[in-house]
């Protein structure tokens, strides 16, 4: 039962920020039910997929899914997550979490002082030519992160498109949901080969997610994309405060202890 609600909670705000979710479920199944660490890590995973699917379905028919960016991340993300899936045994988890909360926060912050500008014409120009390659970028450097961490990516490629490749809002969103959807197979195949999935938790969590996600994103697309914007911002920086505290509670625990 607190699975479900976990998966509910998790699903309706992934779905209005455009995001799998694994990021926050991590924490959270730690945290709340002292779930083992791999399977606390690689569940999520799997559970993502209903939840991009579900808040998909609200942007279906809409023409707010970007399609270079979809192609181009999905075909250089696809290996990298199961580049970092097969190595994720050999990192050290904490430090990667921990720098992973670090570029959330930063992410956040820059997102809610981002502000819309019009570019001139050769501005655009000059932003086309390079956007492949930043999406290629992004797509190798969160692909693998993503696999690294058993997570779809959806909390970086969002903001990434928005502040890398000056996408509108909205489009992000419905983007990254439909990469991270995609992204969520090979790394539940392979982490899913080497043990680390817990399939009951996995089907609690999917009971939750999948209806809360499909109305969060309809929510979305109700709101003006500047309050939208501003949301996400608070939203992304409170995730990545949220994922390092996690990471370093221990730590801070011992040091207000002694104080």
């Amino acid at each position: 039962m607190a699975a479900t609600v976990i998966g509910a909670v998790v699903g309706f705000v992934s779905g209005l920020l455009g995001k799998g979710g694994s990021a926050v479920t991590t924490p959270a199944l730690r945290i709340f039910l002292a779930v083992p660490q791999y399977s606390a890590l690689a569940s999520p995973l799997p559970s993502a997929l209903p939840t991009t699917v579900a808040a998909s379905l609200a942007y279906k028919g809409r023409g707010l899914v970007d399609r270079t960016a979809l192609v181009t991340t999905v075909a250089i993300g696809l290996p990298a997550t199961v580049l970092g899936s097969l190595a994720s045994p050999y990192f050290g988890g904490h430090l990667l979490m921990l720098l992973t909360a670090l570029l959330v926060i930063g992410l956040g912050v820059s997102i809610l002082l981002h502000h819309e500008t019009v570019e001139e014409p050769a501005q655009v120009l000059a932003r086309a030519k390079g956007l492949r390659l930043r999406l290629g970028v992004i797509g190798l450097g969160v692909g693998f992160l993503a696999g690294l961490l058993a997570n779809t990516g959806g909390v970086l490629y969002a903001p990434l498109f928005i502040k890398w490749v000056r996408m509108d809002t909205k489009r992000a969103l419905a983007t990254s949901l439909m990469v991270s959807a995609i992204l969520a197979i090979p790394g539940t195949i392979v982490h899913a080969a080497l043990g680390h999935i817990d399939w009951m938790l996995v089907l609690a969590l999917s009971i939750g997610s999948f209806p809360a996600s499909y109305l969060g994103a309809r929510l979305a697309l109700r709101l003006q994309n500047v309050v939208l914007l501003r949301i996400y911002g608070v939203a992304l920086t409170a995730f990545g405060v949220y994922d390092l505290f996690f990471t370093e509670r221990q730590a801070l625990l011992r040091l207000f202890g002694h104080s």
